[in-house]
């Protein structure tokens, strides 16, 4: 059933620039294509001559010679193939090979003892088998080049001159800036300038619900804009965006081996002889040439070989349907015994972006015109602080600027048509002799307000815990992970806050990178299973050393997404718990394809060792071998039902 495998095999291997690889995988497929129906067209016609051969030895019995020639001929015309699959496999030794090399040799065999009916029928048999496996290991590929056209794409180009231009996605640099219109597609991943829109981002994270942005927000490329205007500075090119990372995590995901395919492989020359010995004690015992044809064809581990690839083929596509990627099928298996969960804070947990908490502000102050304040002198920084005050009025709101003067490290002052605004650390307003009223308790950053002399109030700033943390831990404790260790950066009370809010009691924090990565091995080195979660370059060492590490896909550093086996692309923590569960699907899947290609094959193979076949038993043992493939594919099939939608969550930045 495998006839070509090899040549594929080889051809793919040859390709391994990653910046061609859709293109690569795309020939490819075309080519497989084509050698599928070439062989279909052999075997059709061998089809139409055998039964030609089998018309005249029955209706003409005394012409039997003319109906072995047609036979013969017909056995010809698919050997081609079968032979030369078998030849390619003896350079390189797998259990795709071994199928051949017994399909040839049965052939061979047939030839040799004279039944060229047989020899015509197994390979004719065998192609019809490997077409649909084909169908199987094509379908894989073509959803992964439906994913690469969304990388392709026009992009409405603004110039220096404020001119829209179109141009082709692929040609965007980062810093250009671009116009989305209601209905076009996100050309690469960007942030948003101007506008506020619904955008479609079902193909990349699996979310259905409709994702909200606005000024300041993050977009991926290839999401669909499904209404109002956006003007988007382009943060990475198109070859290096979300998606294209995506596309790229498929592909080694789809070539990777599960490790139960390599233990198998490793064993290959010793099944080999083990069968080549069962087929000689059959002939030995028997002398029935049929009963040691069909032990050869039985014995054939298709269905086998295809138990591991089938379902991690499934459970890998699934997997990337919820936004989860899974970088090699040996990671989907490794989840299901996950024990415990080492989890970072910032972009993990929680956004990873400051946002207003609350604001403590003077008796008597007008508070839209402070908000419009903070924000007016907040856009003109790169401080982290700075950024997110911006956000608390629209652009179009903000007082105009002059005499603008930034104290490192302290805060800012700028003149306006209130007056001197002052915003900034406490040690600011002292400076300026500007009185100030308590600070307050706050275990996060905190900036001052002044308008004209006047202190306005406090704006007290924390990195908010993500809508949906707490359930998602919770789910994960359901499920066997009731050890959980947050394992931050940060200073000790923002930790037990944070840990506090979502169920978690042990805390390790103000943490190295080497710090974290001790911590993982400790855990290891107790008897857990840790899956490790993080987003940030400090993480990588942790997301490496876990059994499984999963990066938070949306704003994840590429070194951390390099590092982790699995990334969560639209960064829901309740996808933890899918991944998990999936793991667990899969591998009762493949538990129960192991057992049909295993079982099924012991057991034609005995049957065929003691004549229970029948006088045609290489050509009903090659039926039955292509029976339980048919069962492997379909029981792997059954995967693609899985389906866990998530509740709509408000991820849009509540505004004040």
């Amino acid at each position: 059933m495998t006839l070509q495998h090899q040549t594929h095999t080889d051809e793919h291997d040859c390709h391994c620039g990653h910046q061609h690889i859709a293109f690569t995988r795309s020939l490819l497929t075309q080519a497989e294509q084509r050698k599928a129906s070439r062989q279909l067209v052999l075997a059709m016609l061998a089809i139409g001559i055998l039964v030609l051969g089998l018309y005249w030895r029955w209706f003409m019995p005394q012409g039997d010679g003319i109906a072995q020639l047609l036979f013969g001929f017909s056995s010809i015309l698919v050997a081609f193939p079968v032979l030369r699959s078998a030849w390619q496999s003896l350079r390189q030794r797998s259990l795709h090979g071994i199928t051949d090399q017994l399909i040839a040799l049965a052939m061979i065999g047939s030839w040799a003892v004279g039944d060229l009916l047989t020899a015509a029928l197994l390979p004719i048999i065998m192609i019809f088998g490997h077409i649909l496996e084909e169908r199987s290991v094509v379908g894989s590929q073509q959803a992964i080049e439906a994913l690469s056209k969304l990388t392709h794409s026009q992009a409405r180009k603004i110039d220096s001159d404020g001119s829209v231009v179109l141009v082709d996605n692929q040609h965007l640099v980062v810093g250009d800036r671009v116009e989305v219109r209601a209905g076009d597609k996100i050309p690469a991943d960007g942030k948003v300038l101007t506008g506020q829109a619904s955008l479609d981002t079902a193909s990349i994270t699996g979310e259905s619900v409709p994702l909200e942005v606005v000024t300041g927000m993050d977009v991926f490329g290839g999401a669909i804009n499904l209404n109002g205007l956006l003007h988007i500075e382009i943060t990475h090119p198109s070859e290096e965006s979300t998606l294209g990372k995506i596309i790229t995590l498929m592909q080694q995901a789809e070539r990777s081996k599960p490790p139960i395919t390599r233990l198998l492989e490793r064993y290959a020359g010793s099944y080999m002889i083990l069968v080549l010995l069962i087929a000689a004690i059959t002939w030995f015992i028997t002398q029935d040439a049929q009963a040691m044809l069909a032990v050869l064809v039985a014995a054939c581990p298709c269905a086998l070989v295809l138990a591991a690839p089938a379902t991690a083929i499934a459970g890998i596509a699934v997997a990337a349907r919820h936004g989860i990627l899974i970088r090699s099928s040996a990671f989907l298996e490794e989840m299901a015994d996950l024990t415990s969960l080492v989890i970072d804070k910032t972009g993990t947990l929680t956004r990873g972006a400051l946002h207003l908490q609350r604001a403590e502000l003077t008796a008597g102050q007008d508070k839209r015109m402070l908000f419009r304040s903070a924000a007016s002198l907040g856009a003109a920084s790169n401080h982290p602080v700075s950024r997110a005050l911006s956000l608390l009025v629209p652009v179009a709101d903000y007082y105009p600027l002059t005499s603008v003067t930034e104290k490192q490290g302290f805060g800012m002052i700028a003149q306006t048509p209130l007056g001197d605004i002052v915003l900034g650390r406490p040690e600011l307003f002292t400076e300026l002799g500007i009185v100030v009223p308590t600070i307050p308790d706050h275990d996060g950053p905190i900036a001052g307000i002044a308008v004209a002399g006047l202190f306005g109030g406090w704006l007290l700033l924390a990195d908010n815990l993500r809508p949906e943390a707490a359930e998602a831990l919770a789910n994960l404790r359901e499920l066997g992970l009731g050890r959980q260790l947050l394992l931050t950066g940060d200073r000790q009370s923002v930790a037990e806050r944070i840990a506090d809010e979502v169920g978690i009691t042990e805390i390790i924090a103000q943490a190295l990178p080497e710090d974290k990565l001790l911590c993982v091995n400790r855990e290891i080195d107790k008897g857990f299973r840790p899956m490790v979660v993080g987003d940030g370059i400090n993480d990588s060492l942790a997301l490496k050393a876990g059994v499984v590490g999963v990066a938070m896909g949306a704003g994840s550093a590429d070194i951390a997404m390099s590092s982790a086996d699995v990334v969560l692309i639209g960064s829901d923590l309740r996808r933890l718990g899918t991944s998990i569960r999936l793991s667990r699907r899969c591998r009762h899947t493949l538990q129960t394809n192991v057992i049909i290609g295993l079982g099924w094959t012991c057991a034609i193979v005995i049957a065929a060792a003691f004549g229970l076949l029948g006088m045609a038993g290489a050509m009903i043992a090659a039926i039955l071998h292509n029976l339980s493939t048919l069962l492997v594919l379909g029981n792997a099939g059954r995967l693609l039902r899985f389906d866990e939608s998530l509740s709509a969550i408000d991820k849009t930045d509540k505004k004040p």
